[in-house]
Parts: structure tokens; C-alpha cells; sequence
């Protein structure tokens, strides 16, 4: 009950809600690109199940976050798959048992989701952890009462990516753009980023370009294929 009284506490806690609010707006976009494809009632499910399931993996994160960022070439590789993961998004490639909108599907866009969150979250939950100083239940309950926002923000780009296609080219070229931020912020070229700020925004843009320009070249391969 002392927590209930304690105004250092719901400051943290707001403070925590108010930075997954900013912070989740590409693990949004990740969950709508993931699960568009599938029909509506497993959009839902996917939806569910990916944001809750990824608030999870993030609390875990968030205890060892500090110890991963030290690991050098881990955010190289994860930058590569956000890269690849962009790719597939944008282009709608399918598993290769050749399911389409079935169970098996559901559990890829859910896997989709864990892994790019995983990969995105490793600077982002770094001011989490801060903020809660090692108070697991403000760390908790923060993350816990994200799950909604991120819910409703990914049901929302669901909806506009069926109205306005242009969205799903703009939400992997956001894929594109963290994941060119992510191998730049690597451990073994933290020294020459910092002595050269440019390399961060021009690994990035090299990244959004690169996402969308092969998943565009390799779905106007396949119409013509198809034509």
C-alpha cells in the first residue's frame, strides 16, 4: 500500500507509460505490416498476442539491456535482420511451406513481431530501465499498461494500410531507416560514430532506401513473372 502513497512512484510510472507511448510508434507499424495480410480475425489475434507477447520480451530486455548493448557486433546483426525483415514485409513473401492466411501464417506474424521488437527495443529500453531505478513493479505495471496503446496504435495502421497502400512502403522504409540506426550504434563502430555524426543519418537513409528499393525491384520481377 506504501506505493499507493508515494508520488515518486507515479511520477516514475507516468513517466514510463509516457516514454512506451513515444517509443512504440515502429513496433506499431511492425505489428500492422505483420499482420495485414491475414484475415480479420486473426489480425486481431495477431495483433493480441504479438503486443503483449513483445511488452513480455521487453521487460526481460530491459533487466539485461545494459549487458547486451556492451556484446560487439550483436546490434550489426540485428540491424541485418531488421534490414531482411523489412524486406519480407514489403514484398508479402509467404512461409515457404506455401501457407497463405492459415493458423501457421498467424504464428509467423507473431514471430515477426517478437523479433523485430526484440531488436528495436535494445536502445529504447534503456531509458525505461532508468527511469524505474530498478523498481521492478513500476517496471512492470509501466510496460503492462503499454499493451493498449500499442494494441490500438497497430489496429489503427491495419486500417489506413488498407486505405492508403502508400503507408506499408513508408512502414518498411521505417524498418529500413531503425535498422540502418541499429548497426551504426554498434559497439565496434561506437567510436568513429561519435566522431562522425553524419554516419548515423546517412546509415540510416542507406537503410530505408535499401528496404525499398529490392523489395520494389523484386515485386515488379514477380508481376512481370506472373504477366
Amino acid at each position: 500500500m506504501e506505493y499507493l502513497s508515494n508520488a515518486d512512484f507515479w511520477i516514475g510510472l507516468v513517466k514510463i507509460v509516457w516514454i512506451n507511448i513515444i517509443l512504440s510508434g515502429d513496433n506499431a507499424v511492425v505489428i500492422a505490416l505483420a499482420a495485414r495480410s491475414l484475415p480479420p480475425e486473426q489480425q486481431k489475434k495477431a495483433v493480441m498476442f504479438g503486443s503483449g507477447a513483445a511488452v513480455v520480451l521487453r521487460i526481460v530486455l530491459t533487466v539485461v539491456a545494459a549487458k547486451l548493448l556492451e556484446l560487439s557486433f550483436l546490434q550489426i546483426v540485428g540491424g541485418l535482420l531488421l534490414l531482411w525483415i523489412g524486406y519480407q514485409l514489403l514484398t508479402g513473401e509467404e512461409d515457404e511451406d506455401g501457407e497463405s492466411k492459415g493458423t501457421g501464417t498467424m504464428f509467423a506474424a507473431i514471430r515477426t513481431i517478437l523479433i523485430a521488437d526484440l531488436v528495436m527495443s535494445l536502445d529504447n529500453v534503456i531509458a525505461v530501465a532508468a527511469t524505474a531505478q530498478g523498481d521492478m513493479l513500476l517496471l512492470i505495471l509501466g510496460l503492462a499498461i503499454s499493451i493498449p496503446l500499442v494494441i490500438f496504435g497497430s489496429t489503427l495502421m491495419i486500417k489506413l494500410m488498407d486505405r492508403f497502400p502508400v503507408i506499408v512502403t513508408l512502414g518498411a522504409a521505417l524498418i529500413g531507416w531503425v535498422g540502418g540506426e541499429t548497426i551504426v550504434h554498434d559497439n565496434v563502430l561506437h567510436d568513429y560514430a561519435i566522431g562522425h555524426p553524419w554516419l548515423h543519418y546517412v546509415a540510416a537513409a542507406a537503410g530505408a532506401v535499401l528496404v525499398v528499393a529490392v523489395g520494389k525491384w523484386m515485386n515488379s520481377r514477380g508481376e512481370v513473372q506472373r504477366a
